[in-house]
């Protein structure tokens, strides 16, 4: 029961650190309510293309720091579930679904928030930081080849979800919980920019 409880603080509490939108939070001190420019998205790729570099900045540290301080109280409230050697804090994998969704759906803003990928990759370096460099890898291929942020962003994510499923690598039910979650919701949310894609009205990165 109290186990219970603890994951359900570390959602909650995670959730509630994600809802703190940088993106929204920078755009109010530049003047701007940046779900009402350019690709109304609340997030870093956004922000860059509204705001310029340095309101960028802000929001790739804050994105990133939000992620991980959720995960470290996850890891506080010390929850765990062990198989064979095997061994998942998921008072920790709680924190983090809790703060990608607060970022998606922010409850300070009217549950209008960004699309949860640079949190999840913050979330995922906490995790497990191998799979997050693959994740980051194959996303910096991606785009430096596309020129479509978005792109990088949901083959990343499927790669990150088809990982996780191969037996070699051990990953526990838990796990793979968490991974399907972080990736529905990352794909889900770059549902519109899927249908620019196929339609070839993307917007590109200009480097």
């Amino acid at each position: 029961m109290i186990d219970i409880l603890k994951l359900f603080a570390a959602l909650i509490l995670g959730y509630l650190l994600g809802s703190l939108n940088t993106a929204v939070i920078v755009g109010k001190i530049y003047g701007k309510d940046i779900r009402s420019h350019g690709s109304k998205s609340a997030g870093l790729t956004n922000t860059l293309r509204v705001l310029g570099k340095s309101a960028a900045v802000f929001v790739l540290v804050g994105d990133i720091l939000k992620g991980i301080i959720a995960c470290f109280i996850g890891l506080f409230l010390e929850v765990y579930f062990y198989s064979g050697e095997v061994k998942d804090c998921v008072s920790l994998l709680a924190a983090g679904v809790g703060a990608v969704i607060g970022h998606n759906w922010p409850v300070y803003f009217k549950f209008k928030g960004g699309k949860g990928a640079l949190t999840a990759v913050a979330v995922l370096f906490m995790v497990d930081w191998v799979m997050a460099l693959l994740c980051l890898g194959f996303f910096v291929i991606i785009v430096a080849l596309s020129r479509y942020v978005s792109l990088g962003s949901i083959c990343a994510t499927m790669l990150v979800a088809a990982i996780s499923f191969i037996p070699f690598f051990g990953y526990t039910l838990y796990f793979n919980i968490f991974i399907c979650l972080m990736a529905f919701m990352v794909i889900f949310r770059h549902m519109k920019n899927i249908q620019r894609l196929l339609s070839g009205t993307e917007n590109k990165l200009n480097f």
